[in-house]
């Protein structure tokens, strides 16, 4: 495949203290960000081949900003409750040598926290709020390929390593746009029909055949 998965977020209260319940449960939080200009930040967790980003808005003027406005975002987080929309963001990666430049028809987004000449490819689809935020990074890497002075803890005392499946559950799952399809084309994710927004992650090829169903703070259940 020409593509990976790079990473989810997931729009949350102010905050986020949605981390402080996976830290507890024993993952080990990496940096956060903050994004000047776009109004949003994080608290993230980082494995050996992928991130899950926790986002929220903490600048309203930035987040509706006629430079940040067509990616939706205050939208999406604005009504994240909402059972129209989707309150999930997923960005994929071109492998090593890979020449594709997107795997979804996309426009280039320059957010001021960006240096020149970066910019992020947004699925041309982003104004559809009943999909998650489609979009791809050109210049992303594996967490465990990035240098030191970017490197984040890997090492999590649940002992879950790789991101091995991503799978979106939507309530408008039979009806997904071309940009959505192209991403499912991957096989990066998959996607299946639920009566409410939420998405499972596997890791490690779920040989444990453990779970933890965290859908009462937030729309996530992990798999290992």
């Amino acid at each position: 495949m020409a593509f990976e998965f790079d990473h989810l977020f997931i729009c949350t209260d102010p905050g986020a203290e949605a981390a402080d319940r996976l830290a507890a449960l024993g993952l080990v939080e990496g940096s956060a960000n903050v994004h000047p200009g776009q109004g949003t930040r994080n608290r993230r967790f980082f494995f050996q081949n992928a991130m899950v980003e926790l986002l929220w808005v903490d600048h309203p003027a930035e987040a509706q900003s006629a430079q940040i406005q067509r990616t939706h975002l205050w939208e999406r987080w604005r009504d994240r409750r909402s059972p129209l929309v989707c309150p999930f963001g997923i960005c994929l990666r071109p492998m090593p040598n890979c020449m594709d430049k997107t795997a979804f028809s996309s426009w280039a987004y320059r957010p001021p926290y960006l240096p020149e000449p970066l910019s992020i490819a947004v699925g041309t689809n982003s104004h559809v709020l009943g999909e998650p935020m489609l979009f791809q990074t050109p210049f992303g890497k594996r967490p465990d390929q990035q240098p030191l002075e970017k490197s984040q803890p890997l090492a999590h005392p649940l002992g879950l390593c790789e991101i091995t499946r991503v799978e979106l559950i939507s309530p408008i799952a039979h009806s997904p746009s071309t940009e959505l399809l192209a991403v499912l084309d991957t096989q990066r994710v998959s996607l299946r029909w639920g009566a409410v927004y939420s998405v499972e992650i596997g890791f490690d090829y779920e040989q444990q055949g453990k779970s933890l169903d965290l859908r009462s703070e937030l729309p996530l259940t992990l798999r290992w």
